[in-house]
C-alpha cells in the first residue's frame, strides 16, 4: 500500500478532517475510487477505541460526508448523463467502471445503492450511474441515507469493537486491515474472474 493512502497515516497527519474528506471524495468524486475507504474507516474505529480521534464525532462526521458524497455523485451522473460512456480513458477514470457499476445497478436496481457501499470502485460509480439512469432524487436520497449509515457505522463499530475487546491490538490491527481489504475487494474480483472465464 502507498504510504499517502496508509490509513494510520491519513489519520495522524490528518486526524477527523481527513478521514471525513476521504469518505466524501471515495464516494462523490469519481477518482476517487482509489482511495482506502473501508480500511481507513475501520482503523479510525480502531483508534478511536485507543482514545486517539473522537468516535461520535467520526460516526457524525463519516456518516455526512458519505450521504453529501454520493448526492454529489448523482448530481455529476444527472449532469453529465450518457456522454459519460463515450469519455477517453484517463489515470482518473477507466469507461469499465461505469460499464461495472451500470451492470450491478441493472442487476440489483435500486438496492445498488446501498449494496455497492460495501464495494469498492463501484461505491464510487454506483450513485454516477444511478444520476445518469432514471432514479429520482427522492428515491436515491432515501437509499442514499440508509446505504451511508450502514457501510460508515458498520465498518467504525467493527473497529471500534476490535480495538475495545482484543487484549493487546496494536500487534493484530495491520492484519485485520488486510483482511477488512480482502473482504471488500472480493465481490469486484469475483465479477472479473466470473467475466473472464
Amino acid at each position: 500500500m502507498f504510504s499517502f493512502l496508509n490509513p494510520h497515516i491519513i489519520i495522524a497527519t490528518l486526524g477527523l478532517v481527513g478521514v471525513i474528506s476521504i469518505v466524501f471524495a471515495e464516494t462523490g468524486l469519481f477518482f476517487g475510487f482509489f482511495l482506502p475507504g473501508d480500511s481507513l474507516l475501520f482503523t479510525a474505529g480502531f483508534l478511536a477505541s485507543q482514545h486517539q480521534i473522537s468516535f461520535a464525532w467520526l460516526l457524525i462526521g463519516a456518516f455526512l460526508a458519505a450521504v453529501i458524497g454520493d448526492s454529489v455523485g448523482y448530481a455529476f451522473g444527472k449532469k453529465v448523463g450518457p456522454a459519460i460512456f463515450v469519455k477517453e480513458n484517463s489515470v482518473f477514470f477507466d469507461k469499465k467502471h461505469i460499464a461495472r457499476s451500470q451492470y450491478f445497478y441493472e442487476k440489483y436496481g435500486k438496492k445498488t445503492i446501498i449494496l455497492a457501499r460495501f464495494i469498492p470502485i463501484i461505491r464510487t460509480f454506483a450513485p454516477i450511474v444511478a444520476g445518469i439512469g432514471n432514479m429520482t432524487y427522492k428515491t436515491f436520497v432515501s437509499f442514499n441515507v440508509i446505504g451511508a449509515f450502514a457501510w460508515t457505522w458498520v465498518m467504525l463499530w467493527l473497529g471500534y469493537g476490535f480495538g475495545s475487546i482484543i487484549p493487546n491490538p496494536d500487534r493484530y490491527v495491520i492484519p485485520a486491515v488486510i483482511v477488512i481489504v480482502i473482504i471488500s475487494a472480493t465481490p469486484a474480483l469475483r465479477e472479473i474472474f466470473r467475466k473472464r472465464t
